[in-house]
């Protein structure tokens, strides 16, 4: 039986153009760019006699031609994966538009660096096809064969009509690369932002270094893995590092809060001094030998990320980051965590400024409740004695001035009440629930004293170690005592002047302008306007410190408010040191009343506080032998009597007024201070005889 007819082949037109159809089949099952071109390449494969199919696109951010497929028969051909456009002989058909047979590559001397490597592996002849679409040049089709002249017209019209195919399926594949990039990009941007956002959450909320750090290192854990987390702060003044917050749960406990180091020879040094991140693959002893690195990787650490916490006022210290494994961060990693590290800076530097700003004010708290324990437990209005028309008189001034706000200036001698009557315009004013500050101008050093009055920063001067606080501060919305006022410098009073009018001035070592509302009042035993005759103080501020003066009279212009005053101090003195003492005679009251009180109330305050100690009954005893007037004049040299003949007379004296009587109550040794033995063993050593004291 003959064999059965065999078809007849198809045309070769035919199965080109069915192979056409099979590329747009091949377009819409491979999404990915390298898989699409290699399997583009095989369906040319039985159409297009090729040893060589390359396809090579334009790369517009270096502006050079990429080789992104190659396949050859045999040994694959060493082309370069990137080749400037000036030699490449596919930019020459995408920049021209057009396709390019070459029947052989001898005598060809364009495109040297591609050709000689063609032509080294055997290929004759080649021809180049543009891909491009309606909207880019994408770069070029390659086929290359071992045979001359081996495409021809009919090869290249088929070529032609799949390159135009090819190039809209590998514009597709691009875009479609692009797009996945660019949603993976997104997706990183949001989950940098929601990581932003959980940090912003975490850092307003909290305050607290301790608490606030570990939740740093949660939100920290979801982008970058680590098993350790460190806060360590700069303490500029002795140069060493602090670890203030530390999350290491896997750790032996080498490495602890609160533990200190140098600065010199750390990790951290290294960051403080470039201002910028470190990654350590490892722990490196040689190059960082500090004894905290060693200790770090004794507990564990193999590798590392240390940021700077830099804010506007320089760096505070830095955040570390680390891993139980070797290399296991990259520039990605810190990249996001020195992002993380700048919003970390500023949490931390309010938290230290909020931990300032509460200790300062507890201070200040306790400073003015300290002032305002010191008013309430030694000062009252009513320790104001005295019933005389010279006091009421001031007392009538007091009440006038005091609702006001007016500077007030005390006058008077030393010791008679002016700061009781500076405490009595205060409680008296609108400004008594607030503090009523005091500063004596005379015991303070002059270079300490715009220091005590306007305060100074931090380092403002040798020994400013700390912020403080000026008394103008401190009475901010109270009363002002300045005491002593005639004793300011002349350099002073004019910064004194302008916080008096201006109710504004600068601490020691700042520029920042305080203001504040205080009442001023002032007190001086000089005469401030023979000063301003000679000088000493300025008119100017005289005058602003004069708007309202208080004489306080001397005691001696009040004689009938002393016995008053002796008992209320008598009865002062006598509660403080749990005694019963009873008021002292007519006579001694009338001594009293007669003596001129060069010392005022001050002197007598003194006397009856020395008369309860010495009054060893229940009769207040006061030692009326001192209160004697000192001379008006030196006596010549000569007539001096030495310091024994001095102490001898006024024992006689004494001993005189008791008829010779040593103990006992009211005896010569009571009235002296003195031990009965002590008195015997200083008349024995100085003379004293009975017949002395008999003597007239």
């Amino acid at each position: 039986m003959p064999d059965a007819p065999q078809p007849a082949p198809e045309p070769l037109t035919t199965a080109r153009y069915r192979a056409l159809l099979d590329i747009s089949e091949t377009i819409s099952r491979h999404l990915d760019l390298d898989e699409l071109l290699h399997a583009l390449a095989r369906r040319l494969q039985p159409l297009i006699p090729f040893d060589l199919v390359a396809f090579v696109l334009y790369d517009a951010a270096s502006d050079k031609m990429r080789l992104r497929t190659l396949d050859a028969v045999g040994e694959p051909l060493p082309f370069p994966a990137e080749v400037s456009r000036r030699d490449s002989i596919s930019a020459w058909a995408m920049d021209h538009q057009q396709s390019l047979c070459l029947g052989t590559l001898e005598g060809e001397t364009r495109w040297a660096p591609v050709l000689d490597i063609m032509r080294a592996g055997g290929i004759q002849s080649c021809c180049v096809l543009p891909l491009t679409t309606a909207a880019t040049r994408l770069g070029a089709l390659t086929l290359g064969s071992q045979r001359h002249d081996a495409y021809s017209a009919e090869d290249m019209e088929f070529l032609q009509h799949a390159a135009q195919q090819m190039a809209v399926s590998i514009e597709n594949a691009i875009n479609r690369h692009h797009a996945a990039e660019s949603r993976a990009q997104l997706e990183r941007e949001r989950d940098r932002l929601q990581l932003i956002l959980e940090m912003n959450n975490v850092l307003v909320s909290n305050l607290d270094l301790h608490e606030l750090f570990p939740r740093i290192s949660a939100c920290l854990r979801g982008l970058v893995k680590h098993d350790y987390a460190s806060l360590a702060l700069h303490d500029p003044e002795q140069d060493v590092m602090r670890l203030r917050a530390l999350v290491f749960p896997g750790g032996k406990g080498l490495v602890r809060e609160e533990l200190v180091y140098p600065v010199d020879g750390s990790p951290a040094g290294w960051v403080l001094e470039h201002k910028a991140p470190l990654l350590l693959d490892r722990m490196d002893t040689d190059r960082f030998p500090a004894p905290v690195t060693r200790l770090m990787k004794d507990d564990g650490v193999q590798s590392a990320i240390f940021l700077p916490l830099q804010t506007r006022n320089g760096v505070l210290g830095t955040m570390s980051v680390a891993s139980v494994e070797a290399n296991a961060f990259d520039e990605a990693n810190v990249a996001l965590l020195a992002q993380m590290a700048r919003q970390v800076a500023i949490a931390v530097e309010n938290a230290l400024a909020f931990t300032q700003i509460a200790q300062l004010k507890d201070k200040l708290a306790s400073e003015r409740l300290y002032l305002e324990d010191e008013i309430r437990s030694q000062y009252n209005f009513e320790e104001i004695v005295g019933e005389s028309a010279a006091l009421q008189r001031v007392l009538q001034q007091v009440e006038t001035v005091a609702p006001t706000n007016a500077g007030v200036l005390i006058l008077g001698e030393t010791g008679t009440g002016k700061e009781l009557i500076a405490r009595a315009i205060h409680n008296l004013s609108p400004r008594r629930e607030r503090t009523f500050v005091k500063l004596s101008c005379a015991a303070i050093p002059t270079g300490l004293l715009e220091s005590e009055l306007f305060g100074h920063e931090k380092g403002a001067f040798t020994g400013a170690l700390t912020q403080k606080l000026g008394r103008f501060e401190l009475a901010d919305r109270g009363t002002l005592f300045l005491d002593e006022v005639g004793e300011i410098s002349l350099e002073l009073q004019s910064k004194l002047l302008r916080a008096l009018q201006e109710h504004e001035f600068e601490r020691l070592g700042s520029t920042r302008t305080q203001r504040v509302d205080v009442r001023v009042v002032a007190a001086t035993n000089r005469d401030l306007l023979k000063m301003v005759g000679e000088g000493s103080f300025r008119s100017d501020l005289y005058y602003r410190l004069n708007v309202f003066p208080i004489l306080v009279p001397p005691l001696r212009e009040r004689r009938e408010d002393i016995p008053l005053l002796v008992r209320y101090f008598a009865q002062k003195f006598s509660r403080a040191m749990d005694r019963h003492i009873e008021i002292s005679p007519g006579a001694t009251m009338q001594r009293l009343q007669e003596w001129q009180w060069p010392g005022n109330i001050r002197e007598l305050s003194n006397l009856i506080e020395r008369a309860v100690i010495l009054s060893s009954g229940a009769v207040l005893q006061v030692p009326l032998t001192e209160l004697v007037a000192p001379a008006a004049a030196p006596a010549p040299a000569g007539d001096i009597a030495t310091l024994e003949q001095n102490e001898r007379e006024h024992i006689l004296k004494v001993l005189r007024e008791t008829g010779g009587v040593i103990a006992g109550p009211n005896g010569a040794a009571a009235r002296l201070g003195l031990k009965r033995t002590t008195l015997h063993f200083k008349m024995k050593k100085l003379g004293i005889r009975r017949e002395d004291v008999t003597e007239s």
